[in-house]
């Protein structure tokens, strides 16, 4: 029989920990599963102020070009639309703040009014 090296010995280790997480993997109910992404999932509509601006956000139905990047989702700060775009992880931007991705419709409306600084927000041209 050989002798058993560290080698070895780790090889074998190696091996039982994948087996013993491919077994349990497989043997797992599928209500073990881990649930579905929330961020993935339709937002929640909120309506509060934040610094001195009123901010929204609610589900629109779809339709148009000027909806259809937010996912079926509007946001509004002081009645005005903030364009809003959900990117492929689940994170969301705005016009205003483009290259800072948020985890929400409600942090890029709050992130538009840091960034506007009490300027108002003008309407976004729809094409």
């Amino acid at each position: 029989m050989p002798e058993l090296t560290r080698r070895r010995a780790l090889t074998a280790a190696a091996a039982l920990a994948a087996a013993t997480t491919t077994a349990a993997t497989l043997a797992a109910p599928a209500s073990a599963a881990p649930a579905a992404d929330h961020r993935h999932g339709s937002p929640e509509s909120f309506d509060e102020v934040y610094r001195g601006r009123r901010i929204q956000g609610r589900p629109m139905a779809m339709g148009g070009h000027h909806h259809e990047h937010g996912g079926g989702y509007a946001v509004f700060v002081d009645g005005v639309e903030l364009h809003v775009m959900r990117n492929a992880d689940g994170s969301w931007i705005s016009v205003v703040s483009h290259y800072d991705p948020v985890p929400t419709p409600r942090a890029a409306a709050r992130a538009a009014v840091d960034e506007l600084q009490g300027a108002p927000l003008l309407p976004f041209p729809a094409n």
